[in-house]
């Protein structure tokens, strides 16, 4: 009896639509971070390059 009202709320829960984008919304989250974590080192490594980069720029544009 309890199992079936649980399996029942959870099948409404799935068919509204409020609900939904809730859901894919943290679907989206988790596949971000999950990417971000796969690729971290190569994240960090862009990051440090580019502000590397702006480093050089704006001392080369202050002289």
């Amino acid at each position: 009896m309890m199992i079936n009202m649980v399996w029942g709320r959870m099948k409404s829960f799935w068919k509204e639509e409020e609900g939904l984008g809730t859901l894919e919304l943290l679907l989206i989250i988790v596949v971000i971070l999950i990417i971000a974590l796969l690729f971290k080192k190569e994240i960090m490594a862009l990051i440090t390059k580019l502000i590397a980069s702006m480093n050089s720029k704006s001392e080369e544009f202050t002289k």
